[in-house]
């Protein structure tokens, strides 16, 4: 039987440089690695039960969209593989309502929020005091990625009643809206990833969407340290590997959790990612 130390799924075309470059890391380290994609997946599901491969780690990049993938976790759980993000622990960090309670409760901080029932549960809830939001917030649907329904900056309680249509089945968030600080000419808005036990603090714009490395001295400069204790809290609550998280400073000095766990994060090259989401 052929044992594999990494097994990688994957089906989403913007992930091919990133596993360029993991599968150019691997050979370098002299790592075995199989990647898994729609294409070869059936052959690979019939020769993992066949006992014809194996492999000793696994992470699942496709299951999120494309259910076929939803059969190696079963597999890996059963043959005590290593799973980076296992498929419990990345549902329950999808849900950004149950995350925010979550947060809550831990003490992490978070803008004021408040939760509603989907439109499906509750077409025609009654209106909340949206006065602990302040002026603006931000409407956000539980579940999703990559911005897809969320509307940064709105005003009345009508912009929510027409929001909550467009994923009925989801809960919604009314996040209050973080201006942040400028430090130095960038906005003190962060995006944090952590890796297996790594923090990799990083600026981030979230009008342009483009990353900068945090560098220590910056770090230090600014009293920066705040975003890796939170991230590594993050990490031990959500039980998770590999993700990211946004965090924003405002002018008065405290910090927010804005998004609270980006799984799968997106790992496109920003040389050909500028500009997008």
């Amino acid at each position: 039987m052929m044992t594999y130390d990494l097994c990688l799924a994957w089906e989403w075309n913007y992930d091919t440089d990133f596993v360029q470059l993991l599968g150019a890391a691997c050979q370098g380290l002299d790592i075995s690695f199989l990647q898994i994609t729609p294409e070869n997946l059936d052959g690979t599901l019939e020769a993992l039960l066949r006992n014809e491969i194996s492999f000793w780690a696994f992470l699942d990049r496709a299951s999120d969209t494309d259910k076929r993938f939803y059969a190696l976790a079963p597999w890996a759980n059963k043959s005590s593989v290593y799973c980076i993000n296992p498929i419990g622990f990345a549902r329950q960090a999808w849900n950004k309502a149950k995350s925010q309670q979550t947060f809550t409760e831990a003490g992490i901080p978070t803008p004021p929020t408040i939760i509603l029932p989907s439109y499906s549960e509750l077409p025609n809830p009654d209106p909340p005091d949206l006065s602990m939001l302040g002026l603006c917030f931000s409407i956000k649907p539980a579940f999703g990625g990559g911005g897809k329904g969320v509307i940064k900056q709105a005003y009345t309680w009508d912009q929510v009643l027409i929001a909550r249509k467009e994923y009925p089945l989801d809960q919604y968030l009314l996040q209050s809206y973080i201006n942040p600080a400028v430090y130095e000419s960038h906005p003190a808005w962060f995006r944090v990833l952590y890796c297996l036990g790594e923090i990799f603090p990083c600026w981030w714009n979230p009008d342009t969407h483009v990353y900068k490395p945090l560098s220590y001295q910056e770090e230090e400069r600014f009293a920066l340290q705040r975003l890796r204790l939170i991230t590594a809290q993050i990490a031990q609550l959500s039980k998770l590997d590999l993700f990211s998280t946004e965090i924003a400073f405002p002018s008065d000095g405290n910090c927010y959790v804005i998004d609270h766990v980006n799984d799968p994060i997106d790992l496109r090259l920003q040389s050909k990612a500028l500009g997008r989401a």
